[in-house]
Protein backbone atom coordinates (compact mmCIF):
# COMPACT_ATOMS: atom_id res chain seq x y z
CA UNK A 1 0.00 0.00 0.00
CA UNK A 2 1.59 3.35 -1.19
CA UNK A 3 1.89 6.22 1.87
CA UNK A 4 -0.35 8.94 0.25
CA UNK A 5 0.05 12.73 1.24
CA UNK A 6 -1.78 15.63 0.29
CA UNK A 7 0.65 18.45 -1.06
CA UNK A 8 0.39 22.25 -0.32
CA UNK A 9 -2.32 23.82 -2.00
CA UNK A 10 -2.28 25.80 -4.44
CA UNK A 11 -1.95 29.82 -3.75
CA UNK A 12 -5.58 31.21 -2.86
CA UNK A 13 -7.39 32.58 -5.74
CA UNK A 14 -9.57 36.19 -5.41
CA UNK A 15 -12.44 33.99 -4.23
CA UNK A 16 -10.34 32.93 -1.03
CA UNK A 17 -11.08 29.42 -1.98
CA UNK A 18 -8.13 26.53 -1.50
CA UNK A 19 -7.71 24.78 -4.53
CA UNK A 20 -5.65 22.10 -5.05
CA UNK A 21 -4.69 20.51 -8.43
CA UNK A 22 -3.80 17.27 -9.61
CA UNK A 23 -3.74 15.15 -6.10
CA UNK A 24 -3.52 11.67 -6.93
CA UNK A 25 -5.57 9.65 -4.69
CA UNK A 26 -4.30 5.80 -6.34
CA UNK A 27 -1.56 4.22 -8.15
CA UNK A 28 -0.63 1.08 -10.39
CA UNK A 29 2.05 0.07 -11.71
CA UNK A 30 1.15 -0.25 -15.42
CA UNK A 31 -1.45 2.57 -15.38
CA UNK A 32 -1.81 6.21 -15.08
CA UNK A 33 -1.96 7.92 -11.57
CA UNK A 34 -5.41 8.42 -10.48
CA UNK A 35 -6.17 12.13 -10.12
CA UNK A 36 -8.28 14.40 -8.24
CA UNK A 37 -8.80 18.39 -8.19
CA UNK A 38 -10.61 20.03 -5.61
CA UNK A 39 -12.03 23.38 -3.80
CA UNK A 40 -12.99 24.44 -0.52
CA UNK A 41 -14.29 27.37 -0.22
CA UNK A 42 -13.53 29.17 2.71
CA UNK A 43 -14.83 28.87 6.07
CA UNK A 44 -14.79 28.79 9.88
CA UNK A 45 -15.10 25.14 10.48
CA UNK A 46 -14.28 21.93 7.96
CA UNK A 47 -17.08 21.98 5.16
CA UNK A 48 -18.93 19.13 3.21
CA UNK A 49 -17.95 17.89 0.34
CA UNK A 50 -19.52 16.76 -2.71
CA UNK A 51 -17.56 14.50 -5.44
CA UNK A 52 -17.91 14.94 -8.89
CA UNK A 53 -18.06 11.95 -11.63
CA UNK A 54 -18.25 12.80 -15.01
CA UNK A 55 -19.50 10.75 -17.59
CA UNK A 56 -18.13 9.17 -21.12
CA UNK A 57 -19.56 5.69 -21.34
CA UNK A 58 -17.32 4.52 -18.97
CA UNK A 59 -15.28 5.28 -22.27
CA UNK A 60 -14.03 9.02 -21.95
CA UNK A 61 -13.99 12.08 -20.32
CA UNK A 62 -11.81 13.34 -17.39
CA UNK A 63 -12.68 15.21 -14.32
CA UNK A 64 -11.69 18.79 -15.79
CA UNK A 65 -14.75 18.82 -17.99
CA UNK A 66 -18.67 19.00 -17.48
CA UNK A 67 -21.41 17.78 -20.49
CA UNK A 68 -21.50 20.74 -23.04
CA UNK A 69 -25.16 21.50 -22.44
CA UNK A 70 -23.90 22.41 -17.97
CA UNK A 71 -21.29 25.22 -17.61
CA UNK A 72 -18.73 24.37 -15.46
CA UNK A 73 -18.56 27.60 -13.98
CA UNK A 74 -22.46 26.94 -13.32
CA UNK A 75 -22.55 23.76 -11.73
CA UNK A 76 -19.28 23.89 -9.44
CA UNK A 77 -19.71 27.69 -9.06
CA UNK A 78 -23.43 26.61 -7.73
CA UNK A 79 -21.75 24.09 -5.35
CA UNK A 80 -19.48 26.25 -3.79
CA UNK A 81 -21.36 29.48 -3.47
CA UNK A 82 -23.59 26.46 -0.99
CA UNK A 83 -20.79 26.04 0.97
CA UNK A 84 -19.77 22.82 -0.08
CA UNK A 85 -16.30 21.54 -1.37
CA UNK A 86 -16.24 20.44 -4.80
CA UNK A 87 -14.11 17.41 -5.69
CA UNK A 88 -13.32 16.37 -9.26
CA UNK A 89 -11.99 12.74 -10.07
CA UNK A 90 -11.04 10.84 -13.43
CA UNK A 91 -10.66 6.69 -13.02
CA UNK A 92 -9.87 4.18 -15.11
CA UNK A 93 -11.89 3.84 -18.59
CA UNK A 94 -13.08 1.10 -20.09
CA UNK A 95 -10.69 0.11 -22.54
CA UNK A 96 -7.60 0.42 -19.53
CA UNK A 97 -9.52 -2.01 -17.28
CA UNK A 98 -12.91 -3.62 -17.32
CA UNK A 99 -15.44 -3.29 -13.98
CA UNK A 100 -15.33 -3.21 -11.36
CA UNK A 101 -12.07 -0.85 -11.78
CA UNK A 102 -13.95 2.12 -12.36
CA UNK A 103 -16.14 1.49 -9.37
CA UNK A 104 -12.73 0.92 -7.19
CA UNK A 105 -11.57 3.98 -8.12
CA UNK A 106 -14.33 6.04 -6.93
CA UNK A 107 -14.39 4.64 -3.91
CA UNK A 108 -10.64 5.26 -3.48
CA UNK A 109 -11.16 8.77 -4.48
CA UNK A 110 -13.77 8.89 -1.43
CA UNK A 111 -11.42 6.99 1.17
CA UNK A 112 -8.22 9.16 0.50
CA UNK A 113 -10.61 12.14 0.55
CA UNK A 114 -11.57 11.59 3.72
CA UNK A 115 -8.74 9.76 5.18
CA UNK A 116 -6.97 13.75 4.49
CA UNK A 117 -10.24 15.52 5.24
CA UNK A 118 -8.31 16.91 8.18
CA UNK A 119 -5.77 18.56 6.52
CA UNK A 120 -7.98 19.40 3.60
CA UNK A 121 -10.83 21.37 5.68
CA UNK A 122 -13.12 18.80 4.67
CA UNK A 123 -15.79 17.77 7.27
CA UNK A 124 -15.68 14.18 6.81
CA UNK A 125 -19.34 12.96 8.38
CA UNK A 126 -20.65 14.88 5.61
CA UNK A 127 -19.78 14.06 1.77
CA UNK A 128 -22.44 13.71 -1.22
CA UNK A 129 -21.24 12.23 -4.27
CA UNK A 130 -23.27 13.54 -7.76
CA UNK A 131 -22.54 12.20 -11.43
CA UNK A 132 -23.83 12.32 -15.11
CA UNK A 133 -24.07 9.17 -17.10
CA UNK A 134 -21.65 6.87 -16.75
CA UNK A 135 -20.65 9.12 -13.75
CA UNK A 136 -24.38 9.04 -12.24
CA UNK A 137 -24.02 5.25 -12.34
CA UNK A 138 -20.84 5.21 -10.73
CA UNK A 139 -21.92 7.79 -7.84
CA UNK A 140 -25.11 5.97 -7.72
CA UNK A 141 -23.03 2.40 -7.24
CA UNK A 142 -20.61 3.76 -4.32
CA UNK A 143 -23.51 4.80 -2.36
CA UNK A 144 -25.19 1.13 -2.67
CA UNK A 145 -22.75 -1.27 -3.00
CA UNK A 146 -21.12 -2.60 -0.30
CA UNK A 147 -17.71 -3.49 0.98
CA UNK A 148 -17.57 -6.82 -1.03
CA UNK A 149 -17.33 -4.85 -4.25
CA UNK A 150 -15.21 -1.75 -2.39
CA UNK A 151 -11.56 -3.11 -3.74
CA UNK A 152 -8.39 -2.39 -2.65
CA UNK A 153 -7.13 0.75 -4.76
CA UNK A 154 -5.23 3.74 -3.47
CA UNK A 155 -5.69 4.05 1.06
CA UNK A 156 -6.65 0.75 0.51
CA UNK A 157 -9.19 0.68 3.42
CA UNK A 158 -11.72 2.68 5.13
CA UNK A 159 -15.28 4.30 5.13
CA UNK A 160 -16.15 5.24 1.09
CA UNK A 161 -20.17 5.57 2.95
CA UNK A 162 -21.72 8.84 1.74
CA UNK A 163 -24.60 10.67 2.51
CA UNK A 164 -26.42 12.01 -0.17
CA UNK A 165 -26.64 11.17 -4.12
CA UNK A 166 -27.84 13.30 -7.02
CA UNK A 167 -27.26 10.58 -10.10
CA UNK A 168 -28.54 12.16 -13.39
CA UNK A 169 -29.36 10.33 -16.15
CA UNK A 170 -27.50 7.24 -14.49
CA UNK A 171 -27.88 3.94 -15.57
CA UNK A 172 -29.60 1.70 -12.83
CA UNK A 173 -29.86 -1.96 -14.48
CA UNK A 174 -27.04 -2.83 -16.87
CA UNK A 175 -28.76 -6.20 -18.02
CA UNK A 176 -32.18 -4.26 -18.86
CA UNK A 177 -30.45 -1.33 -20.54
CA UNK A 178 -28.49 -3.59 -22.92
CA UNK A 179 -31.96 -4.14 -24.42
CA UNK A 180 -31.71 -0.48 -25.60
CA UNK A 181 -28.33 -0.52 -28.70
CA UNK A 182 -26.37 1.96 -28.86
CA UNK A 183 -25.06 3.66 -32.03
CA UNK A 184 -21.51 4.41 -31.52
CA UNK A 185 -19.14 6.83 -33.67
CA UNK A 186 -17.26 4.91 -36.06
CA UNK A 187 -14.21 2.92 -34.56
CA UNK A 188 -15.83 3.08 -30.78
CA UNK A 189 -16.31 -0.18 -28.90
CA UNK A 190 -19.65 -0.98 -27.49
CA UNK A 191 -19.49 0.48 -24.00
CA UNK A 192 -21.00 -2.36 -22.23
CA UNK A 193 -18.88 -5.21 -24.08
CA UNK A 194 -16.52 -2.79 -23.25
CA UNK A 195 -16.83 -2.67 -19.69
CA UNK A 196 -18.27 -6.35 -18.79
CA UNK A 197 -16.63 -8.79 -21.69
CA UNK A 198 -19.76 -10.45 -22.22
CA UNK A 199 -19.81 -11.26 -18.27
CA UNK A 200 -23.29 -11.03 -17.36
CA UNK A 201 -22.60 -11.78 -13.67
CA UNK A 202 -20.28 -8.39 -13.30
CA UNK A 203 -22.94 -6.45 -15.04
CA UNK A 204 -25.30 -7.73 -12.24
CA UNK A 205 -22.41 -6.57 -9.90
CA UNK A 206 -22.15 -3.20 -11.24
CA UNK A 207 -26.06 -2.87 -11.84
CA UNK A 208 -26.84 -0.24 -8.76
CA UNK A 209 -30.31 -1.54 -8.24
CA UNK A 210 -29.33 -4.82 -7.08
CA UNK A 211 -27.28 -3.50 -4.16
CA UNK A 212 -30.40 -1.13 -2.50
CA UNK A 213 -30.65 -1.36 1.08
CA UNK A 214 -32.68 0.26 3.50
CA UNK A 215 -29.92 2.50 5.09
CA UNK A 216 -29.11 3.91 1.53
CA UNK A 217 -28.66 7.66 1.30
CA UNK A 218 -31.08 10.27 0.06
CA UNK A 219 -31.44 9.83 -3.88
CA UNK A 220 -32.03 12.91 -6.24
CA UNK A 221 -32.31 11.03 -9.63
CA UNK A 222 -32.41 13.64 -12.69
CA UNK A 223 -33.97 12.59 -15.84
CA UNK A 224 -34.97 13.54 -19.49
CA UNK A 225 -38.49 11.44 -20.92
CA UNK A 226 -36.96 11.16 -24.46
CA UNK A 227 -33.13 10.13 -23.44
CA UNK A 228 -31.89 8.15 -26.49
CA UNK A 229 -28.84 6.71 -24.67
CA UNK A 230 -29.66 5.58 -21.12
CA UNK A 231 -33.77 5.25 -21.68
CA UNK A 232 -36.12 8.01 -19.04
CA UNK A 233 -37.15 3.65 -17.85
CA UNK A 234 -34.16 3.36 -15.73
CA UNK A 235 -34.49 6.07 -13.06
CA UNK A 236 -38.36 5.05 -13.17
CA UNK A 237 -37.71 1.57 -12.14
CA UNK A 238 -34.29 2.77 -9.78
CA UNK A 239 -37.16 4.88 -7.99
CA UNK A 240 -39.48 2.29 -7.91
CA UNK A 241 -37.45 0.18 -6.05
CA UNK A 242 -35.48 2.79 -3.62
CA UNK A 243 -38.97 3.61 -2.83
CA UNK A 244 -40.04 -0.29 -2.33
CA UNK A 245 -36.94 -0.27 0.32
CA UNK A 246 -37.88 2.95 2.13
CA UNK A 247 -35.03 4.94 0.46
CA UNK A 248 -35.71 8.79 0.85
CA UNK A 249 -35.78 9.08 -2.98
CA UNK A 250 -36.68 12.26 -5.69
CA UNK A 251 -36.95 11.64 -9.11
CA UNK A 252 -36.98 14.88 -11.29
CA UNK A 253 -38.49 14.29 -15.04
CA UNK A 254 -37.11 17.03 -17.29
CA UNK A 255 -40.06 16.54 -20.22
CA UNK A 256 -38.75 16.08 -23.90
CA UNK A 257 -35.31 16.42 -22.68
CA UNK A 258 -32.82 14.06 -24.60
CA UNK A 259 -29.54 12.74 -22.84
CA UNK A 260 -26.82 15.66 -21.45
CA UNK A 261 -30.61 17.74 -21.64
CA UNK A 262 -30.54 18.34 -24.88
CA UNK A 263 -33.47 20.36 -25.87
CA UNK A 264 -33.33 22.49 -22.23
CA UNK A 265 -33.65 25.68 -22.93
CA UNK A 266 -32.48 26.88 -19.46
CA UNK A 267 -30.49 24.20 -17.21
CA UNK A 268 -30.21 26.44 -14.69
CA UNK A 269 -33.27 25.32 -12.67
CA UNK A 270 -31.77 20.98 -13.11
CA UNK A 271 -28.61 23.00 -11.19
CA UNK A 272 -30.30 24.35 -9.10
CA UNK A 273 -32.66 21.60 -7.62
CA UNK A 274 -29.60 19.54 -7.48
CA UNK A 275 -27.47 22.18 -5.57
CA UNK A 276 -30.36 23.02 -3.22
CA UNK A 277 -30.64 19.07 -2.81
CA UNK A 278 -27.08 18.00 -1.78
CA UNK A 279 -26.68 21.65 0.56
CA UNK A 280 -29.81 20.80 2.38
CA UNK A 281 -28.71 17.14 3.03
CA UNK A 282 -25.22 17.80 3.64
CA UNK A 283 -25.46 21.06 5.47
CA UNK A 284 -28.80 20.63 6.97
CA UNK A 285 -30.32 24.30 5.43
CA UNK A 286 -33.19 24.44 3.66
Amino acid sequence: MTDFTPPTFLSPVADASRRYQGLTYALRPGYRPRLLDLTVPEADGPVPLVVWIHGGAWLEGDRRYTPPTIPAELLFGSLLEAGLAVATIDYRHSQEARFPAQHHDVVAAIRYLRTFAGELGLDAARFGVMGESAGGHLAALAALAGPELAGVEGVGEGDHSVQAVVDWYGVADMITVQEHPLEMPPGWPDPYESLFRGDDELAGQASPINHITADAPPFLLVHGTVDQVVPYSQSVAFDKALREQGVDVTLSTIEDANHIFLGVADVQPIVAESVAFLARHLTGRP
